[in-house]
């Protein structure tokens, strides 16, 4: 379990400070937690901080009940931890074993057998035994990002951090890397930080909802699934439709008939053809920052 309290992460000094975190409190336990938020939301501080790259300002974090403030505490979280960020600096002339290798010892695995090992393990897990050893400037994206999760796997870690880990994927490899999550989820604390909400959607028991560096919602997808309800309708029209401020069109679908639109807002639009559905995922999400005054973000 992860337990943290009024973290709070400033950058910056005196009246040029700006806030990235701001008393955030979660409990966060074993299996898939989805972080999730408008770029800018602080997303990727909680998790620089969480996996002990950078120091907040105020308040602190637990791990299994080991407060990690000191330096005995960050250096036993490093090799507990995996962690994979939004931007993962390879090297394109290693292959993915002697980048994943190197990674190892980094994190301290100075038993080269079982370091070789275990590298073999895990490209096996990540679905990269038969390229392990290509050179990395000539894999795609998606096999990029397998190599990223391969090493945050390596040191066999009991939490796995992921920041951002399907944005610029392709829809197959997207729905590959979320399979792979859920199955890393297993006995095993995984953070998937996002700001994509099917990510979440397709992954998660567990979530919670970041925005201007404050947390606005924690609990399960169902809860703001049903938060929504009542708030969303379809609309079928012939011609383009540019609703009032107070209602936002979440999708648009091109019909033989017409275009129909996928709306969320306080109350039903007057004097339209509009037929109420049941809210998803996306429109809780829509519904939630609309009523923090957040429209603006999505």
């Amino acid at each position: 379990m992860i337990n943290i309290k009024g973290l709070s992460k400033f950058y910056g000094k005196g009246g040029s400070s700006v806030r990235a975190l701001n008393e955030v409190n979660l409990c966060i336990e074993e299996g898939m937690f989805g972080l999730l938020g408008p770029n800018g939301a602080g997303k990727t501080s909680l998790m620089r901080i969480l996996a002990g790259i950078i120091q907040p300002t105020g308040g602190h974090f637990s791990v299994g009940g080991k407060t990690i403030e000191d330096e005995s505490g960050r250096t036993w979280l490093k090799k507990t931890l995996g962690y994979l960020p939004q931007e993962l600096g390879l090297y394109p002339d290693l292959s993915a074993r002697q980048f994943v290798d190197y990674m190892g010892v980094l994190k301290g695995m100075d038993d080269d057998r079982q370091r070789h090992q275990r590298v073999g393990e895990v490209l096996e897990m990540v679905g990269l035994s038969e390229a392990a050893d290509r050179k990395l400037k000539g894999f795609s994206g998606g096999m990029k990002r397998r190599v990223g999760i391969a090493q945050a796997l390596v040191n066999d870690p009991r939490i796995l951090i992921v920041d951002e880990p399907t944005a610029g994927l392709d829809p197959e490899e997207r729905i590959r890397f979320r399979n792979l999550l859920v199955n890393l989820a297993v006995n095993r604390v995984v953070i998937l930080s996002t700001h994509i909400v099917e990510d979440i959607s397709q992954t998660c028991l567990d979530m919670a909802i970041l925005a201007k560096g404050q947390v606005i919602f924690h609990d399960t997808p169902a809860m703001l699934i049903k938060s929504a309800e009542g708030h969303v309708w379809s609309l079928q029209n012939g011609t383009h439709y540019q609703p009032d401020p107070q209602w936002t069109i979440v999708s648009m679908l091109h019909l033989a008939e017409g275009i129909s639109y996928r709306l969320v807002g306080p109350a039903a639009p007057d004097g339209l053809n509009y037929q109420a559905v049941q809210p998803g995922l996306e429109d809780g999400y829509v519904w939630l920052m609309k009523n923090h005054n957040l429209s603006e973000s999505l």
